[in-house]
């Protein structure tokens, strides 16, 4: 069974970091293309960050650019974020999410374009 597990969420003060990390069983993770979503209160889901197979390509969001770094280890199933100089605007539930890649290049930068998706982890961001 297809599973997605997220960690790593918390409570911080702006510009201080997190870290997020998701496992992935039950999947050929080296034929996934990842991708991180957030959800606040009230907003769109929106896409922040994604990642090809490989790892060799990455995508973010304008938001977050320069700020957040995504990557994955296909040794051990696994895709973090890396979030620095966070904003209090940055508060969301945070989802990992997957689907199978039809080229080793490719991102999807579109919530919609992903099939699976974890439980999702709370990151809240105080001023």
């Amino acid at each position: 069974q297809e599973q997605l597990v997220e960690s790593g969420g918390g409570l911080v003060q702006a510009g201080g970091s997190l870290r997020l990390s998701c496992a992935a069983s039950g999947v050929t993770f080296d034929t996934f293309a990842m991708g991180w979503v957030r959800q606040a209160p009230g907003k769109d889901r929106e896409l922040v960050a994604a990642i090809s197979t490989s790892g060799g390509r990455t995508y973010y969001a304008d938001s977050v650019k320069g700020r957040f770094t995504m990557s994955r280890d296909n040794g051990k199933n696994t895709v973090s974020l890396q979030m620095n100089s966070l904003k209090p605007e940055d508060t969301a539930v945070y989802y990992c999410a997957g689907r199978r890649a039809y080229s080793g290049t490719v991102t999807y930068t579109f919530p919609n374009q992903y099939n699976y998706w974890g439980q999702g982890t709370q990151v809240t961001v105080s001023s």
